[in-house]
């Protein structure tokens, strides 16, 4: 902040700012947010709002396989059926995924004691691997891998933990 003549101020008239205290309020928000059980569904109901937005994107871009045979009425009917499928479905594979992991990486983090990437990595771990169990150990492996991997890859672009 400059002066009227333009030189920087002194160190004298600079202003302090008061310390503001968290009201007992915005204290009892923190413990609320800082429990695993609020922080995972909170993340499932917000995947699940994304992956709904999502698969009603990609479903309006399906096509019927038939579609010069179809009517107006018939292809908007279907695009229907394809969005509500799609939204559902998405909804529910984000929804279960954004749970997993945000209970996996909340677990973690508290038993550690420590924010950092390696948090990540085991929650990535955990979902990737709970999400592809049906397929067998293989594929739980192969999942746990690909997820940690993306998970780091996401974590060093959002640059979260610096």
């Amino acid at each position: 902040m400059a002066t009227a003549d333009g030189e920087a101020p002194r160190p004298e008239e600079r202003q302090i700012e008061p310390l503001h205290l968290p009201t007992p309020e915005e204290i009892r928000g923190q413990d609320i947010w800082n429990n695993c059980a609020v922080r995972s569904v909170a993340s499932g109901v917000m995947g699940g709002g994304l992956g709904f937005f999502m698969g009603m994107f990609l479903g309006a871009l399906d096509n019927p396989i038939m579609q010069e045979e179809m009517t107006t009425k018939q292809q908007l009917i279907f695009q229907a059926k394809q969005m509500g499928r799609r939204s559902i479905s998405s909804a529910k594979a984000f929804g279960i995924m954004g749970l997993i992991f945000s209970a996996a990486e909340c677990v973690v983090e508290k038993t550690r004691a420590k924010h950092d990437t390696t948090n990540t990595v085991v929650a990535g771990c955990v979902t990737g691997g709970a999400i592809s169990a049906k397929g067998g150990p293989k594929a739980a492996c192969v999942g746990c891998a690909g997820f940690a991997a993306f998970s780091v890859a996401i974590e060093k672009f959002l640059d979260r933990h610096s």
